[in-house]
């Protein structure tokens, strides 16, 4: 069962400074974070992020990583900004490009049909144009003659998607209530790397609904099988968001130690160490 499963500090390999990496989920719900933390541990530098972001922004930030973000939002969702995020947009640490949320889905889109932009109503009279004079508006061909934004692509270098199952070879499924836009971020990628929670036999993907399918084998440069891969936050149907976890989380963006503890604990660690040290934290928390 090899095909193409690696270890997830195989990474490595598929990174370089300077890269645009685009990351998978949604807030805080069902983020790579196993990816992210290999991304951390690599030591890649000056990364363009494109994300409808949560902690996979916030900590790229805190370690200084990430140079431009481009997103719809930055939110853990039960917190309603990420602080790391904050932090290093208030310093003027990042630059951003903050889009309307559609505005991001139709850039994808496009770099994933391989186009210069796709025409959007989103936008329109909004301060996502004024604060972005690089995107146009065009002209409906048309009779209707209709102002419209031409949304530019947005392509990727690199994309990292966490999902439930998948086949050696990269067939993925999405068991939880929502595939988000994992899909158009690999497809608008040049390599995608795919952490899943398990790694079954081809056959044993059918058992689920064909609608389940989010990503086929050619969208797919490598596996990582990681079970819990998207800790702390929420998974479903695997694992609600780790609330506890997650407080942490925010409150290291408190001071340099309090982040020195969290990331020594839980983002500059293996894989087996971060599960213990998670283990370790809940015992002690109830």
């Amino acid at each position: 069962m090899s095909g193409k499963l690696i270890e997830a500090d195989g990474i490595d390999r598929f990174l370089r400074d300077g890269m645009t990496i685009g990351i998978g989920g949604w807030g805080s719900r069902r983020k790579p974070m196993a990816l992210v933390r290999g991304l951390v541990r690599s030591g890649v530098r000056d990364l363009t992020v494109v994300s409808f972001g949560g902690p996979d922004v916030g900590m790229l930030c805190a370690t200084g990583q990430a140079r431009h973000i481009v997103h719809g939002f930055v939110s853990l969702d039960s917190i309603a900004l990420d602080p790391h995020f904050a932090a290093a947009r208030q310093s003027g640490a990042v630059t951003q490009t903050e889009l309307d949320e559609n505005m991001l889905v139709a850039g994808l889109r496009a770099a994933a049909r391989r186009l210069p932009f796709e025409a959007t109503r989103s936008g329109l009279g909004s301060d996502a144009l004024l604060r972005n004079p690089g995107i146009k508006t065009v002209r409906s061909p048309y009779d209707d003659s209709e102002e419209l934004v031409a949304m530019p692509a947005i392509p990727l270098d690199l994309a990292l998607v966490h999902l439930d199952r998948a086949d050696p070879n990269g067939a993925a499924q999405c068991l939880g209530p929502d595939p988000y836009f994992d899909d158009l971020f690999a497809r608008a990628a040049t390599h995608t790397i795919l952490s899943v929670d398990e790694v079954v036999a081809t056959r044993a993907l059918q058992d689920e609904h064909p609608s389940s399918f989010v990503l086929n084998r050619s969208e797919v440069t490598a596996v990582v099988e990681a079970p819990g891969g998207a800790h702390f936050t929420a998974a479903l149907p695997h694992h609600p968001r780790d609330e506890s976890l997650q407080r942490l989380y925010a409150q290291s963006a408190s001071s340099p130690e309090d982040w020195t503890r969290f990331r020594e604990s839980f983002v500059d660690v293996d894989e087996a160490t971060y599960r213990r040290n998670v283990t370790t934290f809940a015992e002690k928390a109830t």
